[in-house]
């Protein structure tokens, strides 16, 4: 039977006949979130072609030769049902070879013939044509694994040497041979979520290995890359219940050598965004695991320059921990103020719009332990001379949740910013922070009349303290001015005698 699919596909056709057998490329997964931001990283992790390793735990040698094939196998809708599988390997065969893009002319005929086995593949898996034999999804896993665990070309600050580059500047890097690599991962992703996979026979090839090197894949400074790989791990972790620790530890790993080593890594966000779903659906009460997570790579993550560039995803997955767990919020505000830039300006501003969010699911008990630290953070805020983190900072008042919380406690949190409220009316250079700023203190005033004069009368005999030392210090000055030059003006005078 084998032999009589080898001569249907060996047989002589038309240019129009074999044109009309070459199918479109299978649709991309929706890149909705996918970005054109390149985050550099100190090296590069290598995952050889060469070194992919099977199943059973060996490694495999892709051929870099061409198929050795004239005319292009039959298509499986020509073949009888029972045979097709064969075929299936036959094409998984043509698949396991490495091609070079880097000339677009080499070896262009067996390029598209390539193509059109993946696209043919992809299809097949897709329609759910029967579950595949444990050889050949063994083969597919192989096959995958040739063609996506590569060397990953260096970044731009490896071969520029610039340390200064700006990862939101920087032109996304496409790689070229995506036309195959992207059917590819097409496969794979149509594999792991096809319901004719079993999962206790593909767990035998998708194993820790495949699952860690998929993560090393992260790194790609292609964006469509990220976006599927973002894609079929998580499917991977909803499917393979085994997995998930490793899979979350492996995150863990990625992350540490992210925050205290390289600070370079271009899937932060995508990782962070797979951790957001998983996050949702952890389980009450929560794992000591779990919080310890938190506490030591999330939070943490807020430390790196490039904070900026995942900073929505890391801020959504904080958030989901404290709508999972009030009692938390404790921990992530000083978590926050523990890692509160300086002098970053545009940071500070992502972190008012981030401590919002906590405040806003944070219940009164947990608001208490963390306020006096809190709003001292926020006074200097306030009293920035950067518009946009003044302005920020005093758009907390408009979330009537934490004007709720602020008025609870306005005793010990009026006292703390009313300096810096009134400095802003008197000499705050930005007219939006001066209305702002207005607004916020006649907010206190109808809250408490009586402890605003309190603070405002507290101010002004501060004020009037410091004017006062400050006329003693000017005559001091004055005196030991004085001094001197009489001291100097005698030793003159004594040396002239």
């Amino acid at each position: 039977m084998f032999n009589k699919i080898m001569k249907r596909g060996s047989r002589k056709a038309s240019k129009a006949e074999a044109a009309a057998e070459l199918p479109a490329a299978a649709d991309p997964v929706p890149l909705a979130s996918a970005s054109g931001v390149t985050v550099n990283h100190a090296s590069r992790v290598s995952t050889s072609p060469s070194a992919a390793p099977s199943p059973g735990g060996a490694t495999f040698q892709p051929s870099s030769a061409p198929p050795q094939l004239t005319e292009p196998l039959p298509l499986f809708r020509d073949v009888p049902a029972t045979e097709r599988q064969v075929l299936f390997l036959r094409k998984l065969q043509i698949c396991a070879v490495a091609f070079d893009f880097s000339d677009t002319l080499k070896a262009a005929r067996e390029k598209e013939m390539k193509r059109q086995a993946l696209s043919e593949l992809v299809d097949f898996v897709q329609s759910g044509s029967g579950r595949l034999a444990e050889q050949v999804q063994e083969e597919l896993v192989r096959t995958v694994a040739i063609n996506i665990f590569r060397c990953l070309p260096p970044a731009a600050h490896e071969s520029t040497g610039s340390e200064a580059a700006d990862p939101e500047e920087d032109e996304p890097y496409l790689d070229p041979a995506w036309p195959h690599l992207q059917l590819v991962y097409e496969l794979l992703l149509r594999y792991v979520i096809s319901s004719d996979t079993d999962t206790k026979v593909a767990k035998r090839f998708i194993d820790h290995c495949f699952v860690l090197r998929l993560l090393d894949l992260f790194d790609s400074e292609d964006p469509r890359e990220r976006e599927y790989l973002k894609t079929i791990l998580h499917r991977i972790y909803g499917k393979f219940m085994i997995h998930r620790p490793f899979i979350r530890r492996a995150i863990n790993n990625i992350f540490y050598r992210f925050i205290f080593e390289t600070e370079r890594h271009s899937g932060i966000g995508e990782l962070l965004e797979i951790l957001g779903s998983i996050i949702n659906g952890f389980a009450l009460p929560m794992k000591e695991e779990h919080k310890l997570f938190l506490v030591r790579a999330l939070i943490p993550l807020h430390k790196p320059k490039t904070v900026g560039i995942y900073h929505q995803q890391l801020s959504y997955c904080i958030v989901q921990f404290v709508e999972k767990d009030y009692k938390l919020a404790d921990i992530i505000i000083r978590g926050l103020l523990k890692y509160w830039p300086v002098i970053n300006c545009q940071k500070e501003v992502l972190f008012l719009g981030e401590l919002e969010e906590v405040l806003e699911a944070t219940q009164p008990a947990e608001f208490q332990r963390c306020m006096v630290p809190l709003f001292k953070q926020i006074a200097r805020c306030l009293s920035s001379s950067h518009f946009q983190v003044a302005e920020r900072a005093l758009f907390l008042w408009n979330n009537d949740h934490i004007v709720s919380l602020i008025a609870q406690d306005r005793n010990v949190i009026l006292p703390i910013i009313f300096e810096a409220l009134e400095k802003n009316t008197q000499a705050h250079w930005n007219q939006m922070v001066h209305g702002l700023t207005t607004n916020v203190r006649k907010m206190f005033l109808d809250m408490d009349n009586d402890l605003f004069e309190e603070c405002q009368q507290k101010y002004l005999e501060k004020e009037a303290n410091a004017k006062l030392l400050g006329e003693q210090r000017e005559s001091t000055w004055r005196r030991l001015e004085a001094f001197v030059e009489a001291n100097a003006s005698g030793k003159d005078m004594v040396l002239a005698n």
